[in-house]
């Protein structure tokens, strides 16, 4: 039964990456929202408005499946970052708010304006210092309970490279999305994000195996080395390709080699903290709650996950194609 807990922890690192993906993308244009005039906003805005609330359906999948898999490790969790979940979760609210009475309210669109920008910094900053906290790893207080420092240099730095790559995933989606002087400004901004984001991912990933002594052996030993080194060399191919389409101005290829900068990321931090649940005290066996339980969920997951995926899909299917109108209600 040892399959099981492993089943379910890929099932939550697929929820997790989809909602970085998927989600990521119009949290990046709240970002890049005060360097644009009002129509711009406008049509930014419109590229979203039919997709964004499908888009968080994968977080709340992750977290329900983090409950039921692993109870003991969301009963630690959650307590000991509830004030930045609380707060992430207000500000996700706050966005949502944004999008249904920024395009109504004409006289307040400012405000929502503001809003919309502001919720959507704290939110990535918030997932950035959380991300660098399970990079980290916690540790063993004396009475057995589990402590982390959240403000730390390394989990700031993560959360400003979260910044940048939103923003490229704003950036890149604006560029398939629209054209004239929106796209042409946000080929330069993409460009910019990218080499941030190259520079923040070499500098992290040099970084990571100070913060803890078992990363160092799982990447720099030499028998583990040769088999990871693919990792970081795909990464590489990948922005030096990018750059290439920003000059070229391959605009449907950006999107999804953003996508890879990603993943390969996302693979580095499964590489790093694997098989931990609790980075670097408690494994997704020691926190698994019964089999029987993992079973009845994973059924129900292995149910739920087409549905979700061809919904996805379809809704993206549907409104496809370039915005070059703002979606109006009145």
């Amino acid at each position: 039964m040892e399959l099981l807990p492993a089943t379910c922890y890929v099932i939550i690192g697929f929820c997790i990456i989809m909602y970085v993906l998927l989600d990521g993308f119009d949290l990046g244009i709240g970002i890049l929202f005060p360097f644009f005039n009002k129509h711009d906003k406008d049509i930014m805005m419109s590229t979203i408005l039919p997709v964004w609330d499908g888009n968080q359906t994968w977080l709340v999948l992750g977290g329900a499946i983090l409950f039921g898999a692993f109870p003991l490790a969301f009963s630690l969790i959650l307590p000991m970052l509830y004030l930045p979940l609380i707060l992430m979760v207000t500000a996700l609210l706050l966005r949502g708010i944004t999008f249904e009475f920024r395009l109504k309210e004409t006289s307040m669109q400012p405000v929502w304006s503001a809003v919309f920008f502001f919720s959507s910094v704290i939110i990535v900053l918030i997932q950035g210092i959380v991300l660098g906290t399970f990079v980290k790893g916690f540790e063993v207080s004396p009475q057995g309970k589990l402590i982390f420092t959240l403000f730390t240099p390394f989990n700031i730095s993560c959360g400003i490279a979260l910044l940048f790559g939103y923003s490229l995933l704003g950036a890149t989606w604006i560029i398939g999305k629209t054209v004239g002087p929106l796209q042409e400004k946000m080929y330069r901004i993409a460009f910019v994000c990218l080499w941030v984001v190259a520079a923040f991912l070499a500098i992290i990933s040099l970084w990571t195996p100070y913060v803890d002594p078992s990363i160092w052996g799982r990447w720099f030993g030499v028998s583990q080395f040769k088999k990871l080194i693919w990792l970081p060399v795909i990464t590489a191919a990948i922005i030096y390709y990018f750059n290439s389409c920003i000059r070229k101005k391959r605009e449907f290829v950006l999107y999804w080699l953003t996508v890879g900068i990603f993943l390969c990321a996302y693979l580095g931090f499964g590489i790093s903290t694997w098989p931990y649940i609790i980075p670097h005290q408690i494994t997704i066996w020691q926190a698994a709650s019964p089999p029987p339980s993992q079973l009845f969920l994973l059924i129900g997951t292995l149910l739920l996950l087409p549905v979700l995926l061809i919904y996805t899909a379809y809704a993206y299917y549907i409104f496809k194609g370039k915005v070059t109108e703002v979606i109006d209600y009145h």
